[in-house]
């Protein structure tokens, strides 16, 4: 099979699984809004999600089935090209809505996070959806800058790592979202069905420990790179600097847990800003920055 025939066949495995994905939205979206339901005494409105549990498995499978066509696009892709798929801002954007909804699903194997669905969802489809409409390119060689084997293992590290923060990152969203509502009253009909504020603080808490490792090696990685590629280990180069300032934020959330006992709205908070830090860097610096990284917004 021919290199255009594997670029054609990812297209059309990524716009595949962006159809799975908008009926997992769908479908999550339909497990809590059709599950309403107002009883004849009290004429008083309550969900009942067990109406819709259906849906919501629905989702779950739709969410399975665009990760693995996902996958496959992805791979169709480096395959296409005969080099790993993170050459530019487009094949890193699919790899890293991969990651993301992949960390979603390894959770939800052990944590009951079929209620992230929905929002996860959401951000794969914005996530896909501005790869293909506006940071696509055709498959082709690399740059000179990418040719190295470091390019496997300092941006798998590092969209890895981008996945399950971005994952802690909405869960700690999550969190002030109830915790306002609990400080107005009592959450919503339809809250009451996600889990208490202390399991989202700590399982936001878990999951940012868990990675954080990974990141620190994916920052390693990069300056031995950068030492090869352009004799320096450091050069702070806007992509380098906000990778650091991205380690640097979540180091203080973890260590702000550890030894000053943050716990709730204030971890939650500093959970946030760091990952504005690293969304910061794959956004604007990725496109408009400007340094030896230049080549990543191509």
């Amino acid at each position: 099979m021919t290199s255009r025939n594997l670029a054609y066949l990812s297209n059309y495995s990524i716009y595949s699984a962006m159809f799975l994905y908008t009926i997992a939205f769908f479908a999550h979206a339909v497990e809590v809004s059709f599950s309403v339901k107002t009883t004849e005494v009290s004429e008083k409105t309550s969900f009942d999600f067990s109406r819709t549990d259906r849906a919501g498995r629905i989702g779950t499978a739709m969410m399975i089935l665009g990760f693995i066509f996902l996958f496959a696009g992805v791979i169709l892709r480096g395959a296409s090209a005969h080099r790993v798929p993170w050459g530019n801002m487009y094949e890193f954007s699919i790899t890293g809505a991969l990651a993301f909804s992949g960390a979603y699903l390894f959770a939800l194997v052990k944590y009951k996070l079929r209620w992230l669905g929905l929002p996860v969802s959401i951000a794969v489809l914005l996530t896909l959806g501005t790869a293909v409409t506006v940071l696509y390119r055709p498959s082709a060689p690399l740059v000179p800058a990418l040719k190295s084997t470091w390019l496997a293992i300092h941006v798998s590290a590092a969209i890895v790592s981008g996945g399950v923060f971005l994952l802690a990152n909405t869960i700690a969203a999550t969190y002030l979202i109830l915790d306002r509502m609990e400080e107005r009253g009592g959450r919503s009909e339809w809250a009451k069905k996600l889990p208490s504020l202390e399991t989202l603080d700590q399982l936001s808490y878990r999951l940012v420990a868990f990675v954080f490792p990974l990141w620190t090696f994916a920052v390693i990685a990069g300056a031995i790179w950068a030492e090869s590629a352009w004799g320096r280990y450091w050069g702070w180069d806007p992509k380098e600097t906000w990778a650091f300032i991205t380690w640097v934020a979540y180091a203080a959330y973890l260590h702000a847990r550890v030894t000053a006992g943050w716990r709730g709205r204030k971890a939650a908070w500093l959970c946030l800003f760091a990952g504005s830090t690293f969304l910061f860097n794959y956004i604007y610096v990725n496109i408009y920055g400007t340094g030896r990284h230049t080549y990543s917004g191509l």
